[in-house]
């Protein structure tokens, strides 16, 4: 097929975007790819994932530490009358290290047997990450909405699943992964098989697993501030910190992780009071 002038000019225009987009990422990708035997090693999936859970647990850790001695930074505590102790955050850390050794390394030692990671050369384009991680968040959002809600609703799984994550109804960081063994790999698979079905690239994959761990600790930090995630989305679209501390203390509402438009469909939505 011949094309015109303009057309070809049209396709040109295409090609330069796709690969502007994608050397965006080049560097990022070749610094990663760098560090290939780490990255193919079993041991990368449960260093990666505890890594990353612990560094964005931390500022919110000094948080709780320092806004006890500090009135400005108190007025974002959801709960001010609630503060953690190191006797509650202790037994936090401790179950989270003792689940990534026990429970999640053999599981990703099994996925790493059965099927390696390839890393491509180039880096995916920008765009094509942003979207791909938004729907993969949409997707988690969706299936862990109706898995909390189930969990909720029959009694039996309830008691024997989820009551543990329901210990504390003042969340702080550390509690976002204090749950039973079950809610954290059943879990843990609906965000790992969300890339495989999108088929995102690894840096793709990677970038999703980040953004969803901030906002899981994000969700369970106990305070609401000025640049958090739900005051940056408009609409009230997405609920963050306010939304899910106000269902660890009312239990019955406000069963989606991220977004509220499930909750609202459903009638489980309840408001909650920003500062």
């Amino acid at each position: 097929m011949n094309c015109t002038l303009p057309d070809r000019v049209l396709l040109l225009s295409y090609a330069m975007n796709g690969e502007r987009d994608r050397l965006c990422l080049q560097p990022l990708w070749d610094f990663v790819t760098a560090k290939e035997l780490l990255i193919k090693s079993p041991f990368f999936p449960v260093l990666f994932s505890f890594t990353a859970y612990m560094a964005f647990c931390l500022p919110y850790i000094a948080l709780d530490l320092l806004s006890t001695r500090l009135p400005n930074l108190r007025k974002y505590k959801i709960q001010p009358q609630n503060y953690p102790t190191l006797g509650m955050m202790v037994p936090c850390i401790i179950q989270s290290v003792y689940h990534h050794v026990v429970f999640i390394f053999p599981v990703t030692f099994l996925h790493w047997y059965w099927k390696p990671m390839k890393l491509p050369v180039t880096a995916p384009e920008l765009p094509v990450v942003l979207l791909e991680v938004g729907v993969c968040l949409l997707l988690f959002d969706f299936e862990y909405f109706l898995w909390h809600l189930i969990h909720h609703k029959v009694p039996w799984l309830y008691k024997t699943f989820h009551k543990v994550h329901h210990k504390h109804v003042s969340t702080f960081a550390l509690t976002t992964q204090y749950s039973s063994v079950w809610e954290l790999l059943s879990l843990g698979f609906f965000a790992a098989i969300n890339p495989v079905l999108l088929g995102c690239h690894p840096l793709t994959e990677m970038i999703f697993f980040l953004v969803n761990i901030w906002l899981s600790v994000e969700d369970h930090s106990g305070y609401d501030l000025p640049w958090s995630t739900h005051r940056l989305v408009p609409f009230g679209l997405y609920g963050g910190a306010p939304h899910h501390d106000l269902h660890h203390l009312k239990f019955k509402s406000n069963y989606a992780p991220y977004f509220t438009h499930w909750d609202k469909l459903f009638g489980t939505f309840t408001e909650s009071h920003s500062n």
